[in-house]
């Protein structure tokens, strides 16, 4: 007879892997005993058949958990009487965690099952499904350490948790009627009367036919909820959350639902039903009249879900609450849900915070925070421990590759696998959709979505996340790495921690950022050590983290702003990028930002500059060819400004005057800093063309411009804009500029010629940007391999057709796939950088 002890890392916990091998040894008639431990699962076991058993453990893992790694080792055989379970042991090291699970099938039907003992009970689950990482405080993943930890389980329940032939062995969340978390409707509006109060669900499902906004406690937090089909309850949802024209996330009862409104693919299809359930961005379908089943093809939305988009974000249902808001009440169930009628084809399901702040975990939080948003709360009294907002994926369609928007629910905090093992360090993230990121071991933990660093509230909840993985991870980081935007809040929280560690080692230090072409753009500090990245360099290093890359990348980083190294705001960037430093080969032309952020938001002020500069270097340039030039006689002529600012019709909506102190604001470098960003020039095309004057949210100008060349996706367009890369073959990056690109657009639209060429001609123009830029780069620097990041990469058009054209001509492109392109990923990136400078110091000391 033999005996192994096997270790067993991965997610492995809170997926009903114990069940798993307990059964798996009763089958093979082994003996010996399985227990958690804080980094895995251990399995000591014995008998004839353990090559069938680890071999049985790798093809028949439970669907929720992932094997990393199997490692075995003999022992003396022992004699065991019988395969047993046994308590948890706290070995020092680290785990992984599941994320949050949707509903099973199997817990679904007993869900809508009459006979069942669970039947309609609100937070049914088993080992496959369920709450995992939003209620674990600590590690192992048993009951004790989770927000369940206050309700005791009934004999029946305690049974089921005791019996290995149950789904629901040693499943932690376990409860039912008798035993569990209870729901709770509280009305809060006096402008809806609710007859059926004492049923949460029936009084929810009344309110929201009524058309009354209800918040819902979810998984990881609230939602904001309304009928998406009641155009004044989506109106009032709109404007009690002050949220002008950004999207409202939906969810739909089944597929067939979904398909009514917008087309599917078979990759959506699969996301959306996905046990992750994001919320996946479609297209919208235009008016028909085809029935599929129940529903018919075409049926429209409010234009107030997402106006002025081409896209819907839907979801499917994921707890069992979700199921009983559109399939309530009793006598309308069978345990075939097809045949099943809903009360609602869509629900809005957006996320229940105030502007800019966390979305809302506690009862008491959720009543002090949405009472003015909300006419009624149906809450319950299991804690949430970690607030987790929902996922947000698309499908790239030319090349069916899933890109993330928002990586959280579902998702993490399941790692990224690096290539090697390293030190712990800690990559705090940018501002905008901040995350952070640990490393440990061979691993990048990268957190939820935080949000906009704007507030202590989410300063708040990044702090509180940090200090959760980084107990569950077991991680000390010995780095922390930030970015240089001396006005990010991340970045002054990691100063912060430097200056903490430097009073405690008594030493006096200043921070201080390197100005340099090709160098490390780290800024170093005392023990621990922390290191400034560049914002777009940390982009480029996101997508080499992911894909295992070390050497030589060619960067291409577009986004709207990320701090330089000169000072300026970058945004059109090419790189060339290695984990000891990067050299900046090209960018976008400068261009002033009229009043700073304020021409972020206000996109006519961007266009008006640029037409400025544009205007201007189109008479410079044709000044020059007389060879009596002299630069000191250079005079521009306004009229020519305002001739095509008068063309696309800015004169009219703006006003003489107002455009006037634009100009002169153009000139005055304190208030009009230098960018560029290629997320400006899209802000600036977009105003031109008169898509969007103004950004209510990030990219809305950006979207509108993908939304034009969507409404045009099956015709083929190759025209391109004129442009310039003025390379002077010397040290100095090469300068991309767009005037003649300007000006050419305005001549088009005097001319009166269709938008949607007109915009489509400016994306292929960009795309042709690229691929010879990058080619002039890569003969320069005999480098083929190109990274491509940046949230300007999230338009589809640009990635697939960049993509395509990089590929012909003979480069391997590479981009995310695990973390979302724009400032969401930034962490990965930083974190990877510091990682290997750390693994570099140690190796020379």
């Amino acid at each position: 007879m033999n005996r192994i002890l096997i270790s067993i890392k991965g997610i492995v916990q809170g997926v009903g892997f114990r069940p798993f091998i307990y059964n798996l040894a009763k089958s093979l008639n082994l003996k010996g005993y399985v227990k958690n431990t804080s980094d895995g699962v251990i399995i000591d076991v014995e008998g004839e058949s353990l090559n069938e058993f680890i071999i049985f453990i790798r093809d028949k893992c439970p669907p929720i958990g992932k094997i990393e790694s199997i490692e075995t080792e003999k022992l003396p055989f022992n004699g065991y009487d019988d395969f047993i379970i046994v308590e948890s042991i706290d070995t020092g090291r680290f785990t992984l965690i599941s994320p949050d699970v949707s509903i099973c099938n199997d817990c679904l039907k007993e869900l809508l099952d009459p006979s069942d003992r669970r039947y309609l009970y609100p937070f049914i689950n088993c080992t496959n499904c369920g709450p995992r990482y939003s209620i674990t405080q600590r590690v192992p993943y048993d009951r004790p350490n989770t927000t369940m930890s206050v309700f005791n389980m009934c004999h029946e329940c305690l049974s089921e948790y005791n019996d290995p032939r149950s789904r629901r062995f040693h499943a932690q969340p376990n409860a039912c009627h008798e035993c569990g978390p209870k729901l709770e409707f509280t009305p809060h509006s006096s402008q809806f009367t609710v007859n059926k109060k004492e049923n949460p669900i029936e009084a929810a499902i009344e309110l929201l036919k009524h058309g009354g906004i209800v918040a819902i406690k979810g998984l990881g937090g609230f939602h904001l909820c309304c009928d998406a089909e009641n155009e004044d309850a989506v109106k009032r949802l709109r404007g009690k959350k002050r949220r002008s024209n950004k999207p409202f996330a939906l969810m739909s009862p089944d597929i067939e639902a979904i398909r009514q409104f917008c087309e599917i693919s078979d990759i959506e299809e699969k996301l959306l039903t996905d046990r992750r359930r994001p919320i996946v961005l479609l297209k919208k379908r235009g008016n028909g009249q085809e029935a599929i089943g129940r529903y018919r093809i075409g049926k429209r939305l409010p234009e107030e879900i997402a106006p002025n988009n081409k896209y819907l974000g839907f979801m499917l249902p994921y707890t069992p609450l979700h199921y009983l808001l559109f399939y309530y009440p009793p006598n309308q169930f069978t345990v075939h849900r097809s045949l099943f009628t809903a009360h609602f084809d869509a629900l809005v399901m957006t996320s229940g915070n105030l502007s800019e702040e966390p979305v809302v975990i506690s009862n008491d939080e959720a009543i002090s925070k949405l009472s003015d948003i909300a006419d009624a709360f149906v809450m319950h009294n299991r804690d949430i421990f970690m607030r987790v907002d929902d996922s947000v994926v698309k499908v790239i369609g030319g090349r069916h590759k899933i890109s993330f928007i928002r990586r959280a629910r579902g998702y993490t905090p399941e790692p990224i696998k690096l290539n090697d093992d390293g030190p712990d360090v800690l990559g705090c993230g940018a501002d905008i959709k901040n995350t952070f990121t640990i490393t440990r071991g061979s691993y990048a933990i990268v957190s939820q979505h935080i949000g906009d660093m704007e507030n202590l509230e989410t300063l708040k909840f990044f702090e509180e996340t940090l200090d959760n993985l980084k107990q569950v991870y077991r991680a000390n980081p010995v780095a922390i790495a930030y970015d240089l935007h001396p006005n990010y809040l991340s970045t002054q929280w990691a100063l912060l921690q430097s200056q903490i560690s430097n009073f405690k080692s008594q030493t006096n230090h200043k921070s201080q950022v390197l100005n340099f072409q090709y160098s490390s753009p780290i800024t170093h500090h005392l023990l621990p050590v922390f290191y400034g990245i560049q914002h777009h360099y940390a982009h480029i290093a996101s997508v080499m983290a992911e894909k295992g890359l070390k050497d030589k990348v060619i960067g291409v980083a577009f986004d709207g702003t990320g701090y330089g190294t000169d000072g300026n705001l970058w945004g059109g960037e090419f790189l060339i990028c290695d984990l000891k430093g990067f050299e900046r080969v090209a960018h976008f032309k400068y261009i002033p930002l009229p009043g700073s952020d304020r021409a972020i938001r206000e996109c006519w002020r961007t266009a008006i500059s640029y037409i400025s500069q544009s205007v201007k270097m189109s008479e410079m340039s044709s000044a020059i060819q007389n060879p009596k030039f002299k630069i000191q006689n250079l005079r521009f002529d306004a009229s020519l400004i305002w001739d095509c600012l008068d063309s696309i019709g800015f004169v009219d909506r703006y006003s003489r005057e107002r455009i006037e102190n634009i100009l002169k604001l153009i000139d005055n470098k304190q208030f009009s800093p230098l960018s560029s960003g290629a997320g400006r020039l899209f802000d600036a095309v977009s105003a031109i063309t008169g898509l969007c004057d103004e950004n209510t949210f990030e990219g809305e100008a950006a979207i509108a411009l993908e939304n034009m060349v969507h409404s045009l996706r099956f015709t083929v367009h190759s025209e391109k804009y004129p442009y310039e890369i003025l390379d002077t073959n010397t040290y100095s990056p090469m300068i991309v500029d767009f005037s003649e690109m300007i000006l050419e657009i305005i001549k088009d639209i005097k001319l009166k010629k269709d938008k949607g060429l007109i915009v489509i001609k400016f994306h292929n123009t960009l795309i042709d940007v690229i691929t010879e830029t990058v080619d002039r780069i890569s003969k320069k620097y005999r480098i083929r391999n190109v990274a491509l990041s940046g949230g300007v990469f999230q338009n589809e058009y640009l990635l697939d057709g960049t993509i395509s054209q990089l590929l012909a001509s003979g480069f391997n492109v590479h981009t995310n796939e695990k973390v979302p392109c724009n400032d969401a990923g930034i962490s990965l990136g930083q974190a990877y950088i510091a990682r290997e400078m750390v693994k570099a110091k140690q190796l020379a000391e």
